[in-house]
């Protein structure tokens, strides 16, 4: 009698073609699609209300511990602080969002067009450009920062700036590249404006890395983010934000009162790692040569 081999269940065969990348990449994109989903939905997750009245707080236990009643306990203030960490999700990706496409919008034109022109244009911008990126990022976002003030609008503007010179570069070096090709010049040749040939035929041809650094930035994002409301510069003190969060807890945290670190806390770390895995698979998924070393390795 001839034994058939079992054949494995449809989602177990799609996992078994996977390569560790891709895997981690799926992790990632599982990871933020659920923080997505809990910043959506925070006003219907909170159960027990987002405390913003000071009136409030006589009638909250301060710095309860973690029950079935607040299942992240309370803070010295009174908030619930498993409604503060859904709220500071929501206001995370509002900024984070926000501040990656100011950036993107900004750094990929210039990136086109001065790639494509050339001349004094290309130097200035590159002299430019090179003056932003020399400057440490957090530090660039901290002196903004002072100067816009707080909210979300103006922590997204100071984030931003420092965003701006990496998707010039890339995408002025792929413009630099692409530029020469046969389908370009025949455009040139058929007379093509400049901005037909920068939106017709360059633009889908040299934004291949965008979405790479879009998550990568977004993920670097939220940690500046935490950065400026641990130094009080990022959202107002009424709205929730991690940074802020944590700056008030760690005050409590020498007296025993540990959930009000761990929980914002480890959210930011996830939030970071699922989208850095994210950013790293589609790197290999727009890489060529990436993709090719891996399978070879596989």
């Amino acid at each position: 009698m001839a034994i058939t081999k079992r054949r494995l269940p449809t989602f177990l065969q799609f996992g078994n073609s996977l390569n560790l990348s891709q895997k981690l990449m799926l992790i990632g994109l599982a990871i933020t699609l659920f923080f997505i989903f809990l910043a959506f939905f925070a006003p219907v997750f909170q159960a027990w209300g987002w405390l913003q009245n000071p009136k409030d707080f006589l009638s909250n236990p301060i710095h309860e511990p973690p029950s079935a009643k607040h299942w992240f306990g309370t803070s010295r203030l009174g908030y619930d602080v498993f409604s503060r960490t859904l709220f500071g999700a929501q206001a995370a990706l509002q900024v984070v969002i926000l501040a990656t496409a100011l950036s993107m919008i900004i750094g990929v034109p210039l990136g086109m067009l001065s790639g494509y022109l050339g001349g004094k244009l290309d130097k200035v911008l590159l002299f430019i450009m090179d003056s932003i990126y020399t400057l440490p990022g957090l530090l660039l976002s901290v002196t903004l920062a002072f100067v816009v003030g707080r909210g979300i609008l103006n922590a997204a503007i100071a984030i931003s700036i420092a965003y701006i010179p990496q998707y010039y570069r890339v995408v002025r070096n792929h413009t630099v590249s692409v530029k020469t090709e046969v389908f370009i010049e025949a455009a040139q040749a058929m007379g093509a404006s400049t901005w037909v040939v920068l939106s017709r035929y360059l633009f889908f041809n040299v934004i291949q890395s965008v979405p790479v650094l879009f998550t990568l930035n977004a993920a670097d994002a939220i940690l500046v983010l935490g950065g400026l409301g641990f130094l009080g510069l990022g959202l107002p003190e009424e709205v929730a934000e991690w940074g802020h969060d944590l700056k008030q807890a760690l005050e409590a945290l020498p007296t025993g009162i540990w959930w009000t670190t761990l929980f914002p806390g480890l959210t930011m770390t996830f939030m970071v790692v699922g989208l850095s895995l994210l950013g790293e698979g589609l790197n290999e998924f727009v890489n060529p040569r990436l993709r090719r070393e891996n399978r070879i390795r596989k």
